[in-house]
């Protein structure tokens, strides 16, 4: 009998679209002479397994399916949620109440890069540098006024707990800041405003094969926009440059520190860590997905074709690690 492997997409943010297409580029990239590949949408309606062109309830208290009348369970979770609750380590603390073993980073190490204040605050004791940021738990905590002496402008708005730029706005001046503070407390229950990093984005994929951390080639963005925001990443505003040109010491530099984090965070499967990296060659951490889209216009896996590696491979290698 292969063994069931349920990508897992959808979720209760506006990142749901972008999990569509992270899970149809992973399912068509799971060996399916090896493993039968199931796609379970989670809603915050319903649970439900695509299954012979049919859907299929899933019983939450041990995430099964019936077919024939008889109890399916799954052996394996591969998560692919953007957003609550597959990114924020919500899922990840069930599947462990429930004894199902899954490929993506566990509870905390997702909880705590979900939370892009805590992530760098934590990072930050090590050694990492961070963008100067201000956290924000209410609306009505803005002060304007006292932000822009602490961090200037421009600065980024940007919900605590999303992802995939939703909710994210550049601030030029006094005038454009509630404005931007409401709409990233539109994506999520706290905001963060950090100081702007004049320099090059530069991300890297990662994940580890059982033996080491592999650091993938690493990608420059260009957007068209004034900055990367959800326009430039999925409707075409953006370039991508694989391998970035950077010399080879810098690249090893930020390889090293990607690597460095996801040890220190303990971090599995596939990640991205982006970066900003200044004329100087200071390297800041932006952000660290543990979920990192997976769509074909998604930048770790241009970073897998650059590197002649194969996503299907690299898909049996991780989830034969976790079987």
């Amino acid at each position: 009998m292969k063994k069931k492997i349920a990508i897992i997409y959808g979720g209760y943010s506006s990142e749901v679209v972008i999990s569509e297409k992270s899970a149809a580029t992973i399912y068509a990239n799971i060996d399916a002479e090896r493993f039968e590949p199931i796609l379970v949408e989670i809603t915050e309606k319903s649970w439900h397994a695509h299954i012979r062109g049919g859907v299929t309830p899933i019983d939450k208290n041990k995430f099964t399916y019936i077919l024939n009348n008889e109890e399916h369970h799954f052996d394996l979770g591969f998560i692919t949620i953007h957003g609550t609750p597959g990114e924020d380590g919500k899922l990840q603390a069930y599947f462990d109440m429930i004894n199902l073993p899954y490929i993506n980073s566990g509870c905390l190490a997702s909880a705590l890069t979900f939370n892009k204040w805590a992530c760098n605050s934590f990072l930050r004791d090590f050694g990492i540098s961070t963008a100067k940021a201000i956290l924000l738990r209410n609306p009505e905590d803005a002060k304007p006024i006292e932000i822009a002496d602490e961090l200037g402008f421009p600065c980024f708005v940007k919900p605590n707990d999303g992802g995939s730029s939703f909710g994210i706005s550049k601030v030029n001046n006094l005038m454009e800041m509630p404005e931007a503070i409401a709409k990233a407390f539109d994506e999520g229950r706290e905001v963060v405003i950090e100081s702007c990093i004049n320099g090059r984005e530069i991300t890297c994929g990662l994940y580890w094969n059982g033996k080491e951390i592999i650091a993938l080639p690493l990608t420059e963005i260009l957007s068209d926009n004034d900055f990367f925001d959800f326009d430039a990443k999925y409707n075409g505003r953006s370039s991508e440059v694989t391998p970035a040109e950077i010399n080879a010491n810098l690249a090893d530099r930020i390889q090293a520190n990607a690597k460095k984090i996801y040890k220190r965070i303990g971090l599995t499967g596939i990640a991205r860590i982006d970066f900003m990296v200044t004329k100087e060659q200071e390297i800041f951490v932006i952000e660290v997905n543990t979920t990192p889209g997976m769509s074909e216009q998604s930048i770790v896996p241009q970073q897998i074709e650059v590197a002649k590696l194969n996503l299907m491979s690299i898909c049996t290698e991780i989830i034969n690690l976790h079987l």
